[in-house]
């Protein structure tokens, strides 16, 4: 049996100040303790999990997937959601599922953060669970990983 594609889940600006940043929007969970938790819910699928304030970065992530053959990508591209077009366009270029993540749920924020570029690419959207969604998110994509091999 080969080893299993890589699952990337890739997290944007600021997110590396959870725990501490407005913890009555994001909780005090901090992103290594979300870190284990994906790691945990992978099992035996590697794991690429990064995080980035540089928008450039994020893109070349995402054309590393691409690169790597992933099997999927879970991206919580915070602020880069309503402003890139360009990591739209990167995201279109990857053949596989796409979870686009949100720990609050941005429908019930201001205006500004109710339009995602980067859904118009996403197989799915997860929004509101707070921190411990992204383990969810894990086991949904090697859902939707699985639906793709058939």
């Amino acid at each position: 049996m080969r080893d299993p594609k890589p699952l990337f889940i890739l997290n944007g600006p600021n997110l590396n100040r959870l725990g501490k940043r407005e913890p009555e929007i994001y909780g005090y969970t901090t992103l290594g303790e979300i870190e284990t938790w994906c790691r945990q819910a992978a099992g035996k699928r590697p794991v690429q999990f990064r995080q980035t304030n540089s928008e450039e970065r994020l893109i070349e992530w995402v054309h590393e997937a691409i690169d790597e053959d992933a099997a999927g990508i879970i991206i919580n591209p915070a602020a880069f959601t309503f402003t890139s077009l360009a990591l739209l366009d990167a995201l279109k270029m990857f053949p596989g599922p796409i979870i686009e993540f949100h720990i609050s749920n941005v429908h019930r924020r201001e205006p500004i953060y109710h339009r995602s570029y980067v859904s118009m690419r996403a197989t799915a959207v997860m929004a509101g669970l707070g921190a411990a969604g992204y383990p969810t998110a894990v086991h949904a994509i090697e859902a939707l990983i699985e639906q793709n091999k058939v």
